[in-house]
């Protein structure tokens, strides 16, 4: 048994062309001589630090979205742990410019939203939606205020929806709602993830049932719709998935890829133009990433430069080397299409062999 086994894998690595080798990731010691494992990578090309939180008392950002009254300003609050229940207006260099306390009581705050409200006014929504106990709790809140015309700091008596899962209770971080029918969204944080509707008529009085509608990525921590609702965002620790949803959700993915690389990766919103994504982190001067979207990954409305036209003085040899590098890809292909092919007949034969030992 061990001889034809032996040649037969040793036909197979002759034969199937080796795999290129994928560089390991670094990854950096922590203070105490330890690992600190990174989580996502460098992000797509032209991603930039848009700002940090210069505010200490935000030390564990959990949800971030962009104001509709104030041009410029974001909406964003702490996790769970020892903080009070505020929300925090933030302006691009960094710096808090309202704090909204909030006279409720505060499990574990994961998301917030700014859409229309039930008076047709902006409101913030502020997801209070995780789960510590794997869905312990018998139901979740989402308090909504009015936001404000004025920035400045106030304390409000917010509204409050309460929701329970048509499948049970659940632990979610990431919250959403589609600015074109103010359909409220929540996505749940586990390894079978799920996107979950609420009913299109939310009642004030008693509790609306979250339903499942689709699957979603390993481990959400977040989600977001774009201004005209035609694009919305998944976000993991590592990455994110853009979808279209122009006919609605579920959309279909129109891309995935890494974040730039961050201590606990918390927050993702689309900006109100639709160009890019603001990807946030949990930590004390926590930085906020702007990381650029291209092609489908663009809402349908994104309000995108016109390209510049395209220079006359193109090197010569450049669309010659590109075409050879195409060439080189495209020869590429039969050999590993052969190999695969080899190994196929190669592992069938390996089964053969062993049951007929």
């Amino acid at each position: 048994m061990r001889t034809p086994l032996a040649l037969v894998a040793a036909a197979l690595f002759v034969l199937v062309p080796a795999a290129p080798a994928v560089a390991e990731p670094e990854i950096p010691e922590d203070g105490d001589g330890g690992t600190d494992y990174p989580r996502g990578g460098e992000g797509p090309e032209g991603s930039e630090i848009a700002f940090e939180f210069e505010d200490p008392r935000i030390s564990e950002s959990s949800g971030l979205a962009p104001s509709l009254r104030h041009e410029g300003v974001w909406w964003t609050h702490n996790d769970s742990g020892d903080h009070p229940s505020e929300v925090y207006a933030v302006n691009e260099a960094g710096e808090t410019v309202a704090t909204v306390t909030l006279n409720v009581e505060r499990r574990d705050w994961e998301a917030v939203s700014v859409a229309e409200g039930p008076e047709g006014e902006p409101a913030v929504f502020v997801g209070d939606i995780g789960d510590n106990f794997g869905g312990g709790w018998p139901n979740v809140r989402v308090y909504h205020f009015a936001e404000p015309e004025v920035l400045g700091d106030m304390v409000l008596d917010p509204a409050v929806l309460t929701f329970t899962y048509e499948d049970g209770g659940r632990d979610a971080e990431g919250m959403m709602i589609d600015p074109r029918d103010g359909r409220l969204y929540v996505v749940s944080k586990e390894f079978s993830g799920g996107v979950y509707a609420a009913p299109e008529n939310m009642g004030p009085e008693g509790e609306n049932v979250l339903e499942r509608v689709d699957s979603a990525p390993l481990f959400a921590t977040d989600a977001a719709f774009s201004a005209d609702g035609t694009r919305y965002a998944i976000r993991t620790y590592w990455g994110v998935t853009v979808y279209d949803s122009a006919d609605g959700v579920p959309g279909t993915s129109v891309g995935s890829f890494d974040l730039p690389e961050s201590d606990q990766g918390e927050s993702i919103a689309f900006t109100p133009e639709g160009t890019a994504l603001m990807a946030g982190t949990e930590g004390e001067h926590a930085p906020v990433w702007r990381v650029p979207l291209e092609g489908d990954q663009r809402p349908e409305h994104a309000e995108v430069d016109e390209p510049a036209e395209s220079s006359p003085d193109t090197p010569e040899g450049a669309t010659e080397d590109a075409e050879e590098e195409q060439g080189a890809a495209i020869g590429s292909t039969p050999l590993i299409l052969g190999g695969v092919a080899v190994a196929v007949v190669l592992i069938g034969a390996i089964t053969l062999l062993v049951r007929r030992t």
